[in-house]
């Protein structure tokens, strides 16, 4: 499918990137099921991801996403991924509201092929490392959580994230499709949680239906709905709401200007002298930000003071 062809399709179904959030079971189970694939598509074009680097950090920033929908209000979360691969570090932003940005350290990675013929995402990631994710809930420390990295796949690390950090018995599923252009030809995932409350045998019935799902990106790329694919995994299940999920960087000239300030007296003086002019880059975003000679002499004057 090309670029086009599949930008074609994506407008004549009227789809867009969107989140739904549902209840099962007599409300003892949480289920939360997104589609990402004009976001990670964004992320792909601004920062020139090759295909497994583009694979793992649409993983990380949809995950980033679904957690994003369990806050509330202002509140928001940044996750890091820190593995030993040549990837380097993946980060992604995402708040309530549905706004996700990220980025990967070195976007121009892609290996061959793993054993089961997908892209070989836990090479990229490695498979040694920790996962951190911070959560600014308002209060005066924020949350902070970390675990080790168990198979650099992130769905299974995010798994095992969910049941040490938050004793949440949680399944994730996440992936990304790449076109041979290198654009994503779809994007998306879910979380079932496990709440207190469930049989075993209501357990074991819906780790068959996790079991037997086939890959989130194959269901996608066939036009299920994410209703459906909740369906497939919980019979019963309660659609509670919905989500638009969005590109957004929060980046500024203004906040820029403070990162030059933060540079000190000096360097912003040698930065004047030998360089006349400075270019400040948004790791999130990728753009680009000018400031001339002038500008960095008031910039200067204010780190004066």
């Amino acid at each position: 499918m090309t670029r086009q062809r599949r930008l074609n399709d994506l407008e004549n179904n009227n789809k867009h990137d969107r989140l739904i959030r549902g209840t099962a079971m007599n409300g003892k189970v949480r289920a939360f099921a997104v589609q990402t694939t004009e976001l990670v598509e964004e992320l792909r074009r601004r920062h020139d991801t090759f295909p497994t680097a583009t694979a793992a950090m649409g993983r990380t920033v949809t995950t980033a996403a679904i957690m994003g929908a369990m806050l509330k209000g202002d509140e928001k979360l940044t996750i890091q991924v820190n593995g030993d691969g040549p990837i380097g570090q993946i980060v992604a932003d995402a708040n309530a509201k549905g706004e996700v940005r990220g980025y990967v350290s070195n976007p121009h990675v892609h290996l061959p092929s793993n054993r089961f013929g997908k892209l070989d995402v836990a090479g990229a990631v490695g498979t040694e490392g920790f996962i951190n994710i911070t959560k600014d809930l308002g209060l005066k420390d924020p949350y902070r959580g970390s675990i080790p990295i168990i198979s650099g796949e992130l769905g299974e690390d995010f798994t095992y994230y969910f049941a040490q950090s938050e004793q949440t018995p949680s399944a994730v599923g996440v992936g990304v499709l790449v076109d041979t252009d290198n654009s994503v030809i779809v994007s998306g995932g879910f979380i079932i949680q496990l709440l207190p409350g469930l049989t075993d045998p209501e357990i074991t019935e819906i780790e068959n239906a996790i079991g037997a799902l086939p890959p989130v990106t194959t269901l996608l790329n066939e036009g299920l709905e994410l209703e459906e694919l909740l369906r497939r995994l919980l019979p019963d299940v309660q659609v509670m709401g919905e989500l638009d999920i969005r590109f957004r960087c929060s980046c500024s000239r203004e906040r820029l200007e403070q990162t030059l300030i933060s540079l000190g007296q000096s360097e912003l003086e040698q930065l004047i002298e030998e360089e006349g002019q400075a270019e400040v880059v948004c790791q999130f975003c990728n753009e680009a930000y000018d400031f001339n000679k002038e500008q960095l002499e008031a910039i200067l004057e204010q780190a004066k003071n």
